[in-house]
């Protein structure tokens, strides 16, 4: 078995950082397997390491999630609201949604444990695509799609340029890269329309398909490794965006 040096074995717990751990070993803070510790010592990943006479625990496997969210259940982790996502979905361990559909909106959502990823999906700057499936309650024209792909004023605000691409009389697709709140909802109200159903069917390199409404499903090591690629360049200065569609 492996052996690695004590102030790894407690960095990579989360606990601490490697420095920070052996500060803590030079103030015989820590014990392994009872004993006190010293600069050097190396451990198992069976020994118990101890800090100020308390186990440290093992930093949890990463958890990411692709979830077909229902209309009616609320993106939220706050337990005591009637509906919310964790509550629904019920997964052993905390974990939390990134981003956000509102109650009455569908589709794809991701739900991790990972906050560092989150943070890096969410802030503006990214430009990660988000693909949805829009029905209206009127007869779609030309002058709705062309209005819709070259930015309408909400927020105070123009939107971005975007691909909207009609479906048929009353549904159309439509690709965004921002995150405003009630995006859709907003575009379609100013032109008039009413939205009857929003879905959304694709994040970043995801797609809804195979996962039936209220399932989930976990992200491949290769999905996964896809998401981190494309959020790599993410500019830790942009404020997290809490976007609902």
């Amino acid at each position: 078995m492996e052996t690695v040096r004590l102030n790894k074995a407690i960095s990579d717990t989360g606990f601490c950082s490697r420095r920070e751990a052996d500060k803590l070993i030079e103030q015989g803070k820590v014990t392994v397997n009872g004993k006190p510790a010293v600069l050097g010592t190396k451990v198992l990943e069976t020994d118990v390491i101890e800090v100020d006479g308390t186990p440290i625990k093992k930093k949890t496997e990463a958890v990411y999630l692709a979830f077909n969210k229902p209309r009616g259940i609320t993106c939220t982790t706050e337990r005591h609201i009637k509906g919310n996502i964790i509550d629904f979905i019920n997964y052993p361990e905390r974990i939390f949604p990134i981003g956000r559909l509102d109650k009455d909106s569908e589709g794809l959502i991701f739900l991790t444990n990972d906050g560092n990823i989150v943070n890096k999906i969410l802030r503006a700057g990214n430009n990660h695509q988000k693909e949805y499936h829009v029905t209206v309650n009127r007869t779609i024209t030309d002058d709705f799609i062309d209005q819709m792909s070259n930015g309408i004023p909400i927020l105070d605000k123009i939107t971005q340029k975007c691909k909207v691409r009609q479906i048929d009389s009353h549904s159309f697709n439509i690709v965004l890269t921002q995150g405003l709140n009630r995006q859709i909802r907003r575009m379609c109200d100013y032109l008039k329309f009413e939205v009857t159903r929003l879905k959304r069917i694709r994040i970043m390199n995801i797609k809804l398909e195979g996962i039936s409404t209220g399932d989930w499903r976990n992200l491949t090591e290769k999905e996964i490794d896809q998401i981190k690629k494309l959020v790599a360049d993410s500019v830790k200065t942009e404020e997290a965006s809490n976007s609902k569609k």
